[in-house]
């Protein structure tokens, strides 16, 4: 007799499937680090990928010391700019915001989107923060890009993303975040090569699909009524209303998604080294520094991706030993 059971087609996990308010992922949750005090997220820009060979160490790999192919991804990853420190307290209902001081003069492009007032006095809205220190229990920096350095992105507005300072003591994050409001942060203080980070980003968006490619259920035999790509059925009779685990259509991508455990496999200041003849596909090519990640990332090229410590990292630290890169053209290739 035939199997009456299945696995479901469509995972409930990631609902409601709705398009996400911004590009710009947000971070909902941080690890605790030890070594500090220091950010812990940066973001890029997604130029596309290549593939790379590497040599094998993992001990029980069948290719173990061997070079392997691997394909990977290019962000690049021009330097940020702490544009505020942000301060939380602890409530019964989660963190809440208590102050915040902006950097003392912002760039051009900056300036004009967000206008501080006029004799704005930053050390006075420190002083103001100082009756309200015992209260802190989490410094994040409000961190911007600076896409008008690079080619890929054609945008001045810079993306904002708020990044939190971890690692030491409350009084040395805090110490940190003063010291550092209003200059640059480089990719090389968050993260190394070898480095576990978490990738978050907004995937590609694919707009109003149907049941079959939004979920994955079978067709219909093609002797159906009327229609095969569709369910069978909208549910029982009892309850007699339509359940919201019912695979229909609707809005596809565009979701943001969170993928665990990418490997740092380069860091590099020369675009040159990694750029394909021609450039990157609908990107072009890298004016600022990059980083190398193994495996793939969400999202088309030119989107908003941010890596963040790694929340449940792998117990071995992986060794990379890159030994080729591909950079022959890409023209004529599907992207």
């Amino acid at each position: 007799m035939s199997k009456l059971s299945r696995p479901r087609r469509g995972s409930l996990a990631f609902y409601p499937r709705v398009r996400a308010r911004s590009w710009v992922p947000k971070i909902r949750s941080w690890p605790e680090i030890e070594e500090g005090p220091r950010i812990q997220a940066f973001a890029g820009y997604k130029a596309g990928m290549t593939y790379v060979f590497l040599k094998d160490h993992r001990r029980l790999s069948t290719t173990a010391g061997m070079d392997v192919w691997t394909p990977v991804t290019v962000i690049e990853t021009p330097p940020m700019l702490a544009l505020a420190v942000r301060f939380y307290e602890k409530t019964p209902y989660g963190l809440r915001s208590i102050g915040e001081v902006w950097a003392p003069e912002l760039p051009k492009y900056l300036s004009r989107r967000f206008p501080t007032p006029k004799n704005y006095d930053v050390e006075a809205a420190w002083s103001r923060m100082e009756g309200k220190m015992e209260r802190v229990a989490e410094v994040r920096f409000i961190m911007g890009t600076q896409p008008w350095r690079i080619t890929g992105v054609p945008k001045k507005v810079p993306d904002l993303v708020e990044i939190r300072v971890g690692g030491g003591s409350l009084e040395d994050r805090i110490s940190f975040a003063r010291e550092r409001l209003g200059t640059e942060f480089k990719f090389e203080e968050f993260g190394f090569v070898g480095k576990w980070v978490d990738v978050l980003a907004i995937t590609k968006g694919k707009g109003f699909q149907g049941h079959v490619k939004r979920f994955g259920v079978k067709l219909l035999h093609h002797k159906n009524r009327k229609h095969r790509r569709m369910i069978g059925t909208l549910g029982p009779w009892h309850p007699d209303w339509v359940r919201w685990t019912v695979p229909q259509a609707g809005q596809t991508g565009f979701h943001q998604r969170t993928e665990f455990n990418k490997l740092v496999l380069k860091i590099g200041e020369d675009g040159s080294e990694v750029v394909p003849k021609g450039g990157f596909l609908h990107y072009g090519v890298l004016r600022e520094g990059y980083v190398i990640l193994k495996g793939s990332v969400p999202g088309p090229a030119k989107r908003l991706i941010v890596m963040r410590d790694a929340v449940r990292p792998p117990s071995e630290r992986e060794e990379v030993d890159l030994t080729y890169v591909y950079t022959g053209s890409q023209q004529g290739v599907r992207p």
